[in-house]
């Protein structure tokens, strides 16, 4: 891994689509407004857009946490802009301070974690665990 800088910015936009809300991602007695968890995806893709330039190949970023707040509904056919900015480094622990927003105003915010890893190792990990599984998958 190359050294991530302090401060490091990335960014990502997504336009709310139908398959997008809550009433169609997740239960259809919910509100037809973005769902939290495609909120978290567009921080997530904001915060590896921030360090994909520091990664070598053969490397990826995984999420290890989110820690964020859904402020606000955004309906279908809004623009959402999701933002993360580098806020720690310790070793291949990288923290990010996240924020997004609709076309009118800020609709969450927090942190979010990744870690560097190395793919070869993770697919030797995951070779091993669907060994021991006792379906082999």
């Amino acid at each position: 891994m190359k050294p991530v800088p302090l401060g490091a910015k990335g960014r990502f936009t997504l336009d709310v689509k139908p398959q997008h809300l809550a009433s169609q991602f997740k239960d259809p007695t919910l509100p037809p407004v973005l769902a939290t968890p495609v909120m978290i995806l567009a921080m997530e893709n904001a915060a590896l857009n921030a360090i994909r330039s520091c990664l070598e190949p053969g490397e990826a970023a995984v999420g290890t946490a989110v820690d964020v707040r859904h402020i606000a509904a955004t309906p279908a056919g809004q623009r959402v802009t999701a933002e993360a900015e580098v806020t720690s480094v310790d070793g291949r622990r990288l923290v990010f301070a996240v924020t997004a927003h609709d076309e009118t105003e800020e609709i969450g915010g927090g942190t979010h974690q990744r870690m560097v890893i190395d793919l070869g190792r993770l697919e030797q990990h995951l070779e091993a665990k669907r060994a021991r599984s006792p379906t082999g998958r």
